[in-house]
């Protein structure tokens, strides 16, 4: 078989054209709403007739094309991003494969309204805004029968689930049952990035109630009104969900995302040996910050190895990017007691010392002696800020994952400047409200010479009479090319391995290997052959590891390419022209 080559990176500007399919069962209305099956006005004269659309539909036939042309017209005239977000909503619901090719046309400009940051306004307002059924709902009240729920999903073949539970929607915190925005939107990239078919993929929100007040004051409130259930209850109720999706689907892919601190990292070491599983919050940000940093040190020259990282933000997000980033400086040859001394992570209660009491396992990995940072702080009674450990730590490198807004203050960061040559500042936290820092004010602060890349998207900065580009350092970057990768290999677990191979992937993908000035990482319409490129190399980590069946390289690529579903419309068979 003839391999296939890498080549150059290209955004997808053409589709394949249209395939031969046998005719839908539904007929008339029906099909019209059904939204993977709808074309709307595409539908050919022959296919009208045979199918009952004639009279439903005006009389002009249109391409895709076409369509697309008019859809992103009405886009456009919407005045606000939530009115923008609920548009392509609905549209989702209506015509799937034109939602699909509108979001390729617009990639840059529509990811942010389906995802991160306007998905945060979108789950606030969830219960308001909502229209028609997408995904799953599994209250707790009907815990005893939730394999009954599962087989109620709408198609029977699933590759991939997300499931939340609503209790820390990124930098928002518990929005309950509208939570469910969230795997809606992730899996919307799923499809619109890694190819994976839409009908084949299932959000789910576990309604275990809800602690936030709006919430329960709130008369349109959808959701199961109660307090959270906790404890004992809440992880029978964990298990028996995935006791329901093993046996109901068993082979499928389960991502958790957004779940509280008190339950991620627990839920992850339950089940990530037992299923193909992953907690995006912590592996999948872990990954997409080590393949940034990664490319950020191309431009600054200075080993992995070598850095001095302050991480600020000490939850499942924070400790799962000092997690990757660590087990990256061992592959690279430090043992792992040197690579953990390279960490200082802070929370609001300060530094993560041996001295706290109130600290998880996790986080106690990375707790260094008291008197180690600083011998002023011995005996103090105050616990040790980010301003200090930025100060006698120096680092190198600054990771924000705290929903602090403003954290990186001004003095901090001109403080960091003084002793590093390019100081490597990341304010990871989104939506943009919780940033702790924009980078103008980064680039201002450091007299253009920090290396920034952020959690929720910003316009380039012109300084110094240059345009610099600001890198979004999101999970999208990962999560669906991983998808991708495991599902065409067929692989039964998802371990640590595959997320770093993926991060060194994605950094050998940077246009800072070429260029210093470029961006750190590709532009977003190139994420479709970039998560290629992924999910090959998770692949083949996959079948390393002896968790996938050995195939050659050649094949895999083609594995991965023939997974990776592109929106078109089929012609049906028998209809003529």
């Amino acid at each position: 078989m003839e391999a296939i080559a890498p080549g150059p990176l290209r955004p997808i500007l053409s589709f394949p054209a249209e395939t031969l399919a046998p005719l839908p069962r539904l007929r008339g209305t029906d099909l019209l709403d059904t939204p993977l099956l709808n074309k709307g006005t595409a539908f050919t004269d022959g296919e009208r007739t045979v199918l009952g659309l004639h009279g439903l539909l005006p009389p002009q036939v249109e391409t895709l094309d076409q369509q697309v042309v008019r859809a992103y017209e009405a886009y456009r005239r919407k005045t606000d991003d939530l009115e923008r977000h609920i548009y392509l909503r609905a549209l989702q619901d209506t015509n799937e494969v034109l939602f699909y090719r509108l979001l390729l046309d617009h990639m840059e400009e529509m990811t942010p309204i389906v995802y991160t940051p306007v998905v945060a306004l979108g789950c606030q307002e969830f219960c308001h805004i909502y229209r028609r059924p997408r995904g799953l709902f599994v209250p707790y009240p009907l815990r005893h029968s939730i394999r009954p729920l599962l087989q109620h999903r709408p198609n029977p073949e699933v590759d991939v689930i997300v499931v939340t539970d609503g209790e820390r929607i990124l930098g928002i915190g518990d929005q309950g049952v509208g939570g469910l925005g969230i795997p809606i939107g992730k899996l919307s990239l799923y499809t619109l990035i890694g190819g994976i078919r839409p009908e084949r993929t299932l959000p789910i929100v576990l309604d275990v109630g809800t602690n936030n007040p709006d919430r329960l004051r709130d008369p349109e409130y959808l959701g199961w009104r109660h307090e959270r259930v906790v404890g004992p209850e809440y992880d029978a109720f964990l298990e028996q969900f995935v006791l329901a999706v093993r046996e109901e689907l068993p082979g499928t892919l389960l991502q958790w995302e957004d779940f509280g601190a008190a339950h991620a990292r627990p839920i992850l070491e339950s089940y990530r040996d037992k299923m193909l599983t992953f907690n995006d919050d912590i592996q999948g940000t872990g990954a997409v910050a080590l393949g940034t940093v990664l490319s950020a040190l191309q431009v600054t020259g200075v080993p992995l190895s070598e850095q001095r990282v302050v991480i600020f933000g000490a939850g499942a997000a924070g400790v799962g990017v000092a997690d990757a980033l660590r087990c990256a400086m061992v592959q690279d040859g430090l043992e792992d007691g040197e690579a953990r001394e390279r960490f200082w992570l802070v929370n609001r209660g300060g530094l993560i010392h041996a001295d706290r009491v109130d600290l998880k396992p996790e986080q106690r990995a990375y707790a260094h002696p008291r008197e180690a940072v600083t011998p002023r702080a011995r005996s103090a009674a105050e616990a040790l800020q980010l301003a200090e450990v930025v100060r006698e730590v120096r680092p190198t490198l600054l990771i924000g994952l705290s929903t602090a807004a403003g954290a990186f203050d001004e003095s901090l960061v001109r403080e960091m400047a003084r002793h590093v040559d390019r100081p490597v500042i990341f304010p990871l936290s989104n939506p943009t409200a919780k940033s702790e820092a924009a980078p103008a004010d980064l680039l201002e602060w450091t007299g253009g010479r920090a290396v920034i890349a952020s959690g929720s998207p910003y316009p380039p900065v012109r300084f110094g009479g240059r345009t610099i580009p600001i890198s979004q350092c999101n999970n999208v970057y990962v999560f669906p090319a991983l998808g991708l990768g495991a599902i065409a290999s067929r692989a039964r677990r998802i371990t640590d391995a595959m997320f770093l191979v993926a991060a060194r992937t994605l950094a050998g993908e940077s246009p800072t290997v070429s260029d210093p000035n470029g961006l750190l990482l590709p532009p977003i319409a190139e994420l479709r052959p970039v998560a290629v490129e992924i999910a090959v190399a998770v692949g083949l980590e996959a079948q390393r590891s002896g968790y996938a069946p050995l195939t050659s390289p050649e094949e895999l690529r083609l594995r991965v390419l023939r997974t990776q579903w592109t929106p078109t419309y089929p012609v049906y068979s028998g209809t003529g022209v």
